[in-house]
């Protein structure tokens, strides 16, 4: 199975937008008690998620998995810092781009693979105002042509 592919449960789109993604990883997720029911049942949100590499790992940060409704009083916090699973060469190459002024690591989304939660982290460079404004305007030209060329195939 490719990376990304999967069962989706939740995506950043707010990524996409504030970041050129140059390089993507797939990492596993540690979780802990009722979390992956939560997961599973799609109660996540990586809107303000990021990564930040501690120590030779990764920790995923303000990734918000809501507490699990049939739960007891042992449920999770629901934004709690979370490690990620990665290969050492991975990690090593992240911690090198990283130094570079500029790149992050993003979470793009998170899906189910073989039963398993895993996060598409990309390594990301921000983008500034203009790119953003242009990237809209690229965006709204596509949905034009779109829309004139399916009314044209009405006709």
């Amino acid at each position: 199975m490719p990376k990304g592919s999967g069962k989706q449960l939740a995506q950043n789109k707010k990524a996409y937008h504030d970041f050129f993604i140059e390089q993507t990883f797939e990492a596993g997720i540690v979780l802990k008690g009722t979390e992956i029911k939560a997961i599973r049942a799609a109660r996540v949100n990586l809107k303000d998620a990021f990564a930040k590499i501690e120590n030779g790992e990764i920790y995923l940060y303000n990734m918000h998995v809501s507490p699990y409704e049939q739960g007891n009083q042992f449920n999770h916090d629901p934004l709690r810092t979370r490690k990620l699973l990665l290969h050492k060469k991975e990690i090593s190459k992240l911690i090198g781009e990283t130094k570079v002024t500029g790149y992050t690591i993003v979470p793009l989304k998170m899906y189910l693979k073989n039963g398993f939660a895993k996060v598409l982290i990309g390594l990301g460079k921000g983008k500034k105002q203009y790119d953003k404004r242009d990237d809209l305007k690229k965006k709204e030209a596509k949905r034009d042509i779109e829309r004139a060329f399916r009314d044209r195939q009405k006709m």
